[in-house]
């Protein structure tokens, strides 16, 4: 789960991560008001769960309330369209009016799960202020990493080391180690996956300070975390990803026109891989899992057709927990009541797929039925050309 900029930089100031002040504003007279109490410049940036937001002008600043609100007003409603949204852009909904400060130097700091070594590790960089992708294609050598051993936490020599190896002087060493800290302690406690201040800046007086923050959230642990769990806000997601997760369906739609359901994450991904190598483009990642039931298996199936882009569906299941003529009894049930007008290309194998097959052939409805993985993928690419929706 993400959370936008002003919900991360919460989070990491309940933590003791010093960050600008500021409040969010919905609308332009709100925008004001905040720049009027702060009695000083600010800059006003889209929330959007997106990066590169100055590149598509989300990003402005003001030296007046009146500038503010006029820079709010431009802002707020329009399609902003980033390197890391799709065409027609995302709409913002608020925007983050906080204080505008002489920066000195902008750093990068960020931590992640190294999945590998089965701990969280440190990354820092003194190049900030671009994306951390750019700067380890073009200068790795300024990417200092620590391996943080989770029994023991993060240690002071290890932010210590990690200022040094960033040239930073004498005078910051002890901020930076309590700023590192509790960065590592807000990451840790709220089961993050992915935390980033970019750009840290050092501010002109020889302060540090977090000028802008992105959390990434296990999903999986948000049961432990009832207050970030609110934080969600679903306008930002995918209609259909949001609705799949109501029904505890995993689902994340893609660019291509074969829709795929499939049975465990490992065979989504090679199914995913296969149609490529065919010659054709997936259009979701959709696994029912190992345990689904027939009405989980009709409300994934209604979350598939959804999509307009979808030319023809490829089902590829291998029946375990989740028996092949329950699936098939969940598909059939779907297609029926969904008047579904798409091809459908199933590939069974595992348990009852027998009476799988023969549920499929019995119901009358238009399905094509694979002998293997390549098999059906070669006949879903090529219903899909054929498909008139």
């Amino acid at each position: 789960m993400r959370v936008h900029e002003y919900q991360a930089k919460k989070i990491l100031s309940d933590s003791g991560v010093p960050v600008p002040q500021g409040a969010v504003a919905e609308t332009p007279e709100g925008a004001r008001e905040i720049c009027h109490q702060l009695g000083k410049p600010v800059v006003i940036k889209a929330q959007v769960h997106a990066g590169g937001r100055g590149k598509g002008g989300g990003v402005k600043l003001a030296s007046s309330p009146e500038e503010a609100e006029r820079a709010a007003s431009s802002i707020l409603g329009m399609q902003l369209v980033t390197p890391q949204t799709s065409a027609r852009g995302v709409k913002v909904r608020r925007v983050l009016v906080e204080e505008a400060v002489q920066i000195q130097k902008e750093l990068y700091l960020g931590m992640v799960i190294d999945r590998a070594a089965a701990t969280p590790v440190v990354i820092a960089s003194e190049s900030g202020g671009v994306e951390i992708e750019e700067v380890a294609a073009s200068d790795p050598e300024k990417i200092r990493k620590v391996d943080v051993d989770p029994g023991v936490g993060l240690l002071p020599f290890q932010a210590r080391r990690m200022a040094f190896e960033l040239g930073l002087p004498g005078g910051l060493i002890s901020s930076w180690g309590h700023l590192v800290s509790s960065f590592y302690r807000a990451f840790v406690d709220n089961d993050a996956f992915l935390a980033e201040i970019n750009p840290l800046g050092i501010l002109e007086e020889g302060r540090l300070l977090a000028l802008d923050a992105k959390m990434n959230f296990d999903d999986n642990a948000l049961f432990r975390h009832p207050k970030i769990e609110q934080l969600r806000d679903v306008e930002e997601e995918d209609p259909l990803e949001v609705e799949a997760s109501r029904h505890s369906v995993n689902y994340i739609r893609l660019g291509g026109s074969i829709g795929c359901m499939v049975n465990g994450a490992g065979l989504a991904m090679a199914t995913m891989d296969l149609i490529k190598l065919c010659g054709g483009e997936p259009a979701n990642f959709l696994d029912v899992g190992g345990g689904a039931s027939v009405e989980q298996v009709e409300n994934a199936f209604r979350i598939l057709v959804s999509d307009r882009a979808v030319k023809a569906i490829l089902i590829n299941i291998f029946g375990g927990i989740l028996r092949c003529d329950v699936l098939a009894q969940g598909v059939i049930e779907a297609a029926s009541q969904l008047k579904v007008k798409v091809p459908i290309v199933v590939r069974l194998e595992g348990t009852n797929v027998e009476e799988g097959r023969d549920l499929l052939k019995r119901s009358g409805l238009n399905f094509t039925v694979a002998a293997d993985m390549q098999d059906a993928a070669e006949k879903a690419i090529a219903r899909s050309q054929g498909s008139n929706r």
